[in-house]
């Protein structure tokens, strides 16, 4: 019988080698066709009408001018007379035309008064919000006791500013209804192919069956793409009103980085004790932060380390800005970078190597303990940290250099997938499943699964994905789609691989458990010259395909192992330079040593680390969303003003992943978010170990680097 389970390493032929992804080409040679790029017969292009007030209540709308304008076939109102708007930028109205310029001139022509209300939208003061929500206070131990009898005691403040997603490619869709047929097909930018079909089916009225959604390719998402959203439901029905037409719309720069979802900021007071060998014992923490009008997630307080006593309270403020949403680990780099500054300051007040402490209280670190460890050793001789490492603020001359480290954990166990694997009669195979591809490889991933399980080569595996009439998948989220996705076809394999062994047996002279498919053939185990190419094989079906499916999880009671895992740790460091006299920071080094249970491609797996320190490197270094108090409007709503790091910022990366024995045999775990839950709390320690002071709030711009050097310990007020 064919065996469910990953083939051990020794049998492996594409399993965790480094394979390119096969939508390369495609991608840059501009053949790849984006969201943004689907263009429809006859199709229409739609704009919104924004609100510019952080709160507000329409008293007047008019919109027989845009109505009038030339080229316009639509207009819906979204929001009419009396609706209260609870932030700036809000969907008013939508209009369709001919072009784009005409919807332009037509947004513009739409009349709309308003009655300005009162907002709030400062996140970073708890003391002067008009409303906060308390969590319920979580409790361990007697921490105010263990405090108390602590040895060496650490207190501080620190915090993470709201950051944008910054999607490449703005949210968006082209919808079109087909009222002879009731459907509707809709081209969305997405990170959830088969969910948004019963989104848009519910919302606009029509049975799940009747909606159609395709992704083909997508340009960034990051958490913030598993929605319709409203301009999509809007868009949907403004297609529908105009009787059918195709119709367009993509956001704008301005509206994706202000409405289209962000990270909630994080800020937190915490204080920190120890035995005077380092040994931790307590924690007291309360945090604050937003995410919107619905206030903020809770950061893991304290994050990785069990701290046998300790509380930790967290508020949330409520403002008039448009509701966050999941950034790559959600609450996690939050928590992380809280956590990890101030067990690093209790570690400067302690005297000690961070290194050291951390190993000092392994007893903390639960069930990743000895990932933690090993990866620790490997990030120690790959970064240069004991050889090199130096207590605070000991450098001289106007530049100085500072090494700092974080750990992290994330989940990443793969979500609910289906897959169709389908044998043709010239021996061709094809995969499909309603999964998307945002960027990470998974039409390669999957590709390598098949192809290893049939013993084929990668070339003859053509996978479908990104339409919802494939089998169902999960989003792309929570780093759950490549265990999910690699169980699914690596099951669907496996079973299509049973009806060809069947089939081929009698022709061999053997029994289908004594069969193997190696190198494009189907032969006996031990004996290479019994064997049918897979083309003889394929053939024996005769002339209709074959299909086989399979799903993540197994079925229940069918004793197969499980293809996923879940529980990845990983750890970071950092080295960075900084001017004194100017605040510069500059990265010189990052090294991260992170698992992943068993590695798919080893190539695309370094590259989602790569693209997380990148990620990590910028919101450390540059990005934060700046709203005016006054008037509650962002600021810095373009890439012009919206600082992030350029290549110069970078620096040299290293990566490796744990694998090999006690990894690969866990599955296939998530990778997409570990990796940028450290970089930002890695750097803000490097840069401590440099100045000699706390820079307590990101992003370490020139200014707050300056202001820290001036009054130290002020923190983030």
């Amino acid at each position: 019988m064919v065996e469910t389970s990953w083939p051990k390493a020794e049998a492996r032929r594409l399993l965790g080698t480094r394979v390119s992804r096969l939508d390369g080409p495609a991608k840059v040679t501009g053949t790849a066709k984006y969201t943004y790029d689907v263009a429809r017969p006859g199709m229409l292009h739609a704009r919104l009408v924004h609100c510019p007030h952080a709160h507000a209540r329409i008293t007047k709308l008019d919109v027989s001018a845009a109505q009038a304008s030339p080229g316009v076939k639509a207009v819906r109102v979204i929001q009419g007379v009396g609706a209260e708007i609870q932030w700036a930028h809000d969907e008013i109205v939508l209009v369709a035309a001919a072009t784009g310029e005409e919807a332009e001139d037509a947004a513009r022509a739409v009349v709309v008064e308003y009655e300005v209300l009162a907002h709030h939208v400062d996140d970073l003061h708890l003391d002067q919000a008009p409303e906060t929500r308390a969590e319920e206070e979580e409790l361990a131990g007697e921490p105010e006791k263990a405090m108390a009898e602590a040895a060496v005691r650490s207190k501080g403040t620190y915090g993470l500013p709201v950051i944008a997603h910054n999607c490449l490619e703005p949210h968006g869709q082209v919808c079109e209804w087909n009222a002879a047929k009731d459907t509707l097909t809709a081209h969305c930018s997405t990170q959830a192919v088969a969910a948004l079909a019963p989104q848009f089916a519910e919302r606009v009225g029509l049975p799940a069956g009747n909606v159609h959604v395709i992704c083909q390719y997508m340009g960034g998402g990051f958490g913030s793409k598993f929605s319709a959203d409203r301009w999509g439901i809007e868009c949907a029905e403004i297609s529908r009103q105009a009787g059918g037409v195709p119709v367009k719309l993509m956001l704008d720069r301005r509206a994706e980085l202000t409405i289209a979802g962000d990270r909630p900021s994080a800020y937190a007071e915490i204080e920190v004790g120890a035995q005077a060998d380092g040994t931790l014992t307590a924690w007291i923490s309360k945090s604050w932060g937003s995410g919107g009008l619905g206030g903020s997630g809770r950061p893991p307080l304290p994050y990785v380390f069990q701290i046998p006593h300790r509380r930790s309270v967290h508020h949330s403020i409520p403002t008039h800005t448009a509701s966050s949403r999941a950034w790559r680990a959600p609450n996690h780099p939050q928590g992380c970078y809280l956590s990890m500054s101030a067990l690093d300051d209790l570690a400067a007040r302690l005297g000690m190597d961070p290194l050291a402490f951390v190993r000092k209280n392994e007893a903390l670190l639960g069930p990743l303990a000895k990932t933690y460890l090993e990866e620790l050793e490997i990030a120690d001789r790959l970064m240069g940290w004991s050889a090199r490492w130096k207590p605070r603020g000991g450098g001289k001359g106007p530049v100085v250099r500072g090494l700092g480290l974080s750990l992290h954990m994330w989940g990443g166990s793969g979500h609910r997938s289906s897959c169709e694997v389908t044998l043709q009669p010239d021996g061709s195979v094809e995969a499909k499943i309603a999964t998307q591809d945002i960027g990470t490889g998974t039409r390669t991933v999957l590709a390598i699964v098949i192809a290893e399980t049939l013993g084929l080569p990668l070339e003859e595996v053509r996978v479908q994905i990104g339409d919802s009439r494939y089998p169902a998948s999960g989003g792309s989220g929570g780093s759950t789609t490549v265990g999910g996705v690699s169980a699914a076809a690596r099951r669907a394999a496996v079973n299509a691989l049973r009806m060809v062994f069947d089939k081929a047996a009698p022709a061999l002279g053997t029994t289908p458990d004594l069969l193997e498919a190696v190198d494009g053939s189907i032969r006996v185990q031990g004996e290479p010259g019994r064997a049918l190419t897979w083309r003889q094989a394929a053939a024996l079906f005769g002339r209709a395909p074959v299909t086989a499916t399979g799903g993540n999880p197994a079925p229940s009671g069918s004793g197969e192992l499980e293809l996923t895992g879940s529980g990845a740790g990983g750890v970071q460091m950092a080295e960075v330079d900084v001017d004194r006299e100017t605040g510069v920071v500059k990265i010189r080094k990052m090294v991260a040593v992170q698992d992943c249970g068993l590695v798919v491609d080893l190539k695309t797996a370094e590259s989602q680390v790569y693209g997380a320190l990148i990620m990590g490197i910028s919101s450390a270094l540059a990005e934060e969303k700046v709203l005016d108090p006054v008037t509650g409007t962002l600021l810095n709503a373009d890439f012009e003003s919206y600082k992030m790091a350029g290549i110069g910022d970078i620096g040299e990366l290293v990566v490796h992943l744990m694998t090999g024995p006690g990894y690969d045999e866990r599955g296939v775990i998530g990778l997409g978010e570990p990796p940028v839950i450290s970089p930002a709390a890695a750097i803000g320690n490097a840069v401590a170990n440099a100045l000699g002071v706390r820079v307590p709030l990101l992003p370490f711009t020139p200014q707050r680097v300056l202001d820290a050097l001036e009054s130290p310990g002020r923190g983030i007020v």
